[in-house]
């Protein structure tokens, strides 16, 4: 056990008060007013204290987990090493999931305390809080954490691994100050949040028949005073035109596929530049090409991958419908020109399928995001963007994704950097709004 001197956990529920009274707008004052009662609570402030006491030990096991490996679909070494993190940390019960989820029960008054059996049981609601185990870097790539001055060096070393600390931290502050919320909590370790992993640990939590979530908490990011509320949707396909192929000059007249593939990317980017010059903001990105065996022979394929964004869900399906009709057309206008043998033909493979939508401004989990920022003399940084909280937004389930502290750079690049600048109170941040979702 941490034993918390009175005067820090006085100081951590009492000091940023004065911060939030000047800092609230009038029509947020009643979740101001919440979290401020709520951190003056001694069992809250006990947690809030802790979290700060144990600042140096949540970096040391941030290092520590950083340099576990967590490739794109091959999180497993990563989940069972944050498994036993979270069974140590006094979660009620601790799973790996079909997809490779972690997933910590904490079992709420409502349920039946300690003693009840499965998340929701009686109609208790469930809160969950969730960090993605997955990076971006590819298998043997090096993860040993560097340190020079305040600043420590590696790959995925901030997006996430320092959120699935903050994860782990609340849950330990939770244990040690005694704190039991109505609610059921679930503290989660998700899978394949980054690129191609296309959100398939929350898609899979999230399908019908899957465990109940009423509200979601992701930790994302660094700094303690964004918060996205508003998902920005994408779809993502890689596109193949395939054809007989053969020599450049004894074949020469059959199909082509990179010359498809070519008049594709043209017919779509004059198609889409049109669509997306007015509207809710849209994009595309044609971002990867490829095919071929060499300079002398007709390619038997070629291929493209294509990503395309949209604040607005139907817009994103407008543009999809663009993209492909602009495929179909490259498709036949190209088979028109083909003098001998077979024709072309094209495959589309949708590798990414991510969903938009807004939480309700008056969603009381974003009052409370945006409340228990203030607490601290932040202003809360409403943003728009691609996380795990996607999919419940598109649900309609009220969610959010915020940060999980500190300072950093480089993401997704092996430069990633982070500085641990009074990281700690992004974790009290979240604990507030997790216990005020919960009910205590």
């Amino acid at each position: 056990m941490i034993l918390i001197p009175l005067f820090l956990t006085l100081a951590s529920a009492l000091t940023p008060a004065g911060a939030a009274a000047t800092n609230c707008p009038a029509a947020e004052r009643a979740y101001c007013d919440e979290i401020e009662r709520l951190a003056q609570d001694p069992a809250v402030a006990r947690a809030l204290a802790y979290i700060h006491a144990t600042d140096d030990d949540a970096t040391r096991d941030l290092i520590m987990l950083t340099q576990i490996p967590a490739p794109p679909f091959q999180e497993e070494v990563r989940a069972r090493k944050y498994a036993e993190m979270l069974r140590e940390a006094g979660a009620d019960s601790v799973y790996i999931d079909e997809v490779g989820n972690v997933i910590a029960l904490r079992r709420g008054k409502a349920s039946g305390g300690a003693g009840a059996k499965a998340a929701g049981q009686g109609g208790a609601r469930v809160v969950a809080i969730a960090g993605h185990l997955d990076t971006v870097f590819p298998e043997g790539t090096d993860l040993t954490v560097t340190q020079r001055g305040d600043t420590l060096f590696a790959p995925g070393i901030a997006d996430d691994t320092r959120g699935l600390i903050a994860v782990l931290y609340i849950l330990k502050a939770m244990e040690e100050a005694g704190i039991r919320t109505d609610a059921d909590l679930l503290f989660i370790g998700s899978v394949g949040e980054e690129g191609l992993g296309d959100l398939r640990g929350m898609k899979h939590l999230f399908r019908e028949g899957g465990p109940r979530i009423d509200a979601m908490i992701a930790v994302d990011g660094t700094g303690d005073d964004r918060v996205v509320a508003q998902a920005l949707g994408s779809r993502r396909y890689r596109v193949t035109f395939k054809g007989p192929g053969g020599h450049s000059w004894g074949a020469f007249g059959g199909g082509n596929p990179a010359h498809a593939l070519g008049r594709a990317i043209r017919i779509f980017d004059e198609a889409a530049a049109t669509y997306t010059s007015s509207g809710i903001r849209t994009s595309y990105n044609v971002g990867r090409i490829g095919g071929g065996t060499s300079v002398n022979s007709i390619p038997f394929e070629a291929w493209m991958e294509v990503d395309m964004r949209s604040e607005s869900q139907a817009r994103l399906l407008e543009i999809d419908s663009i993209f492909r009709a602009s495929m179909q057309k490259a498709l036949d206008e190209q088979n028109r020109m083909v003098r001998r043998g077979e024709r072309m033909t094209v495959e589309l493979e949708q590798v990414g399928d991510r969903p938009s939508g807004e939480t309700d401004p008056n969603a009381t989990l974003l009052l409370r995001a945006q409340a228990a920022i203030r607490h601290f003399g932040g202003t809360p940084n409403i943003q728009r963007s691609s996380t795990d909280a996607n999919i419940p937004i598109s649900l309609g389930i009220p969610a959010v994704t915020m940060a999980g502290g500190g300072v950093a750079g480089g993401a997704h690049s092996p430069g990633e950097w982070w500085i641990n600048r009074d990281a700690y109170k992004a974790v009290q941040q979240l604990l507030l709004v997790l216990v005020a979702e919960g009910g205590v």
